[in-house]
């Protein structure tokens, strides 16, 4: 009976995987069909793929230079956060003062605020009084701090032995040097997982790039796109073929990242560190 049971499970488990994986499948074959095709058969064609639908949307986008913007961008994003959330999560983790658990529920509460009533005084901040329109930094700024990071590393820091603390400050360790030795090797699994769950936000964000960047040079992949979409994919040979091949463009590297790094979504055992 357990065998039919697991057997059936694992049955479960591949018509999950195959129908959460369709769409993908679809997507990419969609955008190398020269001909448009939306019935079931179009999924699974024998003839006709072609890169003609890239070399379109490349000619019109200038690809390469879009994704080395977005690049820049999400790298930036996710320098600041690692390392002021690791900055902040220790601090409200590991250094006792008053008003810590206060400024911790503040730092929860601003989770809850969404980033679109924000926008135009950020805008008025970063762009009138910073002067910061068309530059990396002004796309960067606003993201730099995640809440979320310093959750995460918060509750991190708060998993591992006090005793490891304790000894480092007895050999005369300041704060910076216990969290650079002591705590960051250890925490390493909340590093990939603040990078996994930030890496999405920034390389598909819109709406501020789009807001602090008229310079189509400076543009992230995800602005041009939607201006391609807009202005220009109907004049296209295959707009379908067309608008897929950009989406597939901006879904390659995140998947790729997520692939490359599932293996490393693993308990690290931080009692480890402590001897006796």
């Amino acid at each position: 009976m357990g065998r039919w049971s697991a057997a059936v499970r694992q049955v479960l488990l591949f018509l999950g995987a195959l129908i959460f994986l369709f769409p993908f499948w679809y997507m990419l074959i969609g955008s190398l069909q020269s001909e448009p095709d939306t019935s079931l058969r179009g999924a699974f064609p024998v003839t006709g793929l072609t890169l003609d639908n890239y070399r379109d949307i490349n000619s019109r986008v200038h690809l390469l230079r879009s994704l080395v913007n977005s690049g820049v961008f999400t790298g930036g994003v996710l320098l600041g956060t690692v390392v002021f959330g690791m900055l902040a999560g220790y601090a409200l983790a590991r250094l006792r003062f008053r008003g810590g658990g206060t400024l911790f529920a503040l730092v929860l509460l601003v989770q809850v605020i969404p980033f679109q009533l924000l926008l135009i005084p950020l805008y008025v901040l970063v762009v009138r009084d910073y002067g910061l329109a068309d530059t990396y930094l002004g796309m960067i700024l606003p993201f730099a701090v995640n809440t979320t990071a310093v959750f995460v590393f918060r509750q991190f820091f708060l998993q591992l032995p006090d005793e490891l603390f304790s000894a480092a400050r007895l050999d005369g360790a300041g704060e910076l040097r216990i969290l650079w030795s002591v705590a960051l090797p250890l925490v390493r699994p909340a590093v990939l997982t603040t990078v996994l769950l930030t890496f999405i936000g920034p390389w598909n964000e819109f709406l501020w790039p789009f807001l602090v960047t008229k310079n189509p040079d400076l543009q992230p992949l995800a602005v041009s796109l939607a201006n391609y979409l807009s202005n220009v994919s109907a004049r296209a040979a295959n707009p379908v073929g067309a608008i897929l091949a950009g989406a597939c463009v901006l879904a390659a590297p995140a998947v790729a990242l997520f692939v490359a790094c599932q293996r490393q979504f693993v308990s690290t055992d931080v009692g480890s560190g402590v001897k006796g």
